[in-house]
């Protein structure tokens, strides 16, 4: 099993808090696997394995505790008030009024609560709702490029990254039969698109959907605008209202296929209104989507870049600053910022100019970073802006 250090070292700092742990993620990211990560390491801290109940609602064994009263007489009858008890709900959208469940065994003492469920009810604002405030979230991404990596210590960087911009899901990780990796994406797609997007949705152009889809993952790491994409649907055919539109680019949000990152304006420092970038959860999905399409390299590695980022900083946004593009401006948890600017390869001299002026142009003494993956002159200082060979970066 891969360790996934990251989310078991959170889970054990917030262990026994007053909150309910709330596990999020795109369906096949590993929140089942981190439960089970924690779970050994509270019998490893000799808490007893009857004091650790665990229920995944997806198997038919706990159907009848789909019922909200059946579950939670289920649950109080087996807590002693005299021990601590760890509770691990998966997937427990399934169960009718979860929330009042939640909620009352949270005002039990001795019960430390974790719970999963599909991205579309636990991104969309309503769990905020449903549980009052009286949780944490922590965010499960597919594998870094790092947990990946720890696989193969007898392989290349490149090598590594080869194989790892095909897919990040967990699953996948020691999987090479190219048969077995379009089946197992294929069907996490499915899942989310029919069980989380068009069952909530209630979505009955599947077809239009898919377009959308494709269009959005084809133009990962470009500036986006509902109107373009209407603009570009119907040079293709295909009529939409922005009204319609903008409902499908929210579902792919909120099924966490998609993740959009807003613009932030530097100098001004604000967030802009237009024109956000998109990237997709798992490459996966891209290859899977646009199976005829002549490889992006540089979109794609700014893809892997973005999540990545995600994992280290508090925020992260596109950055606007006068006339330059910076690729990602990040905020730390007091809001100091870090710039990066990603390229595939910067060999040539006007190259490495362009990349490094949108950059040097910010004034400021926070740092600023380039990321390519230059098979020579892989680092650098260019007057401040640290040049990293990406793969590097990628392991720290």
């Amino acid at each position: 099993m891969i360790e996934r250090n990251q989310y078991l070292d959170w889970l054990i700092k917030y262990q026994k808090n007053d909150l309910i742990k709330v596990i999020s993620g795109v369906r096949r990211s590993g929140k089942s696997t981190i439960f089970s990560l924690f779970k050994e390491y509270l019998l490893s801290q000799g808490i007893l394995e009857s004091n650790i109940i665990s229920i995944n609602f997806e198997d038919l064994r706990y159907y009848e505790l789909r019922d909200f009263m059946k579950l939670y007489s289920y649950l109080v009858d087996q807590v002693n008030p005299q021990e601590q008890f760890y509770i691990f709900l998966d997937e427990i959208q399934l169960v009718s009024r979860y929330e009042e469940v939640v909620n009352s065994l949270n005002l039990l003492p001795n019960t430390d609560i974790y719970i999963t469920g599909s991205n579309a009810y636990f991104m969309s604002g309503e769990l905020a709702t449903l549980l009052t405030g009286r949780y944490i979230e922590l965010k499960i991404l597919p594998l870094s490029y790092k947990e990946y990596a720890s696989l193969y210590p007898n392989l290349t960087l490149e090598r590594i990254y080869d194989q790892y911009k095909l897919t990040s899901f967990p699953y996948l990780a020691d999987k090479h039969d190219p048969n077995i990796i379009n089946t197992y994406i294929r069907s996490a797609y499915n899942d989310i698109a029919m069980k989380d997007i068009i069952e909530r949705y209630k979505i009955t152009e599947q077809n239009l959907l898919e377009r959308v889809l494709r269009f959005m993952v084809s133009a990962v790491g470009s500036e986006i605008s509902l109107n373009k994409i209407t603009n570009t649907l119907k040079t293709h055919g295909v009529s939409i209202s922005n009204n319609t539109l903008e409902r499908y680019v929210d579902a792919f949000v909120n099924g966490l296929i998609l993740y959009q990152v807003p613009r932030y304006d530097i100098k001004g420092r604000k967030l802009l209104q237009r024109f956000e970038k998109y990237y997709v959860v798992d490459l996966g999905f891209r290859n899977l989507l646009l199976p005829d399409r002549v490889e992006d390299e540089g979109h794609i590695l700014e893809n892997i870049v973005y999540f990545e980022l995600l994992r280290r900083y508090c925020a992260v946004y596109i950055g606007k600053h006068d006339s330059y593009e910076v690729d990602f401006i990040c905020l730390d948890d007091r809001q100091n910022p870090t710039y990066f600017q990603v390229a595939l390869e910067t060999l040539s001299e006007d190259t490495l100019k362009r990349e490094l002026r949108s950059l040097q142009t910010i004034k400021d003494h926070h740092p600023k970073f380039l990321l390519t993956l230059d098979s020579i002159n892989r680092e650098g200082n260019y007057d401040g802006v640290i040049k990293r060979y990406v793969l590097d970066w990628l392991l720290e």
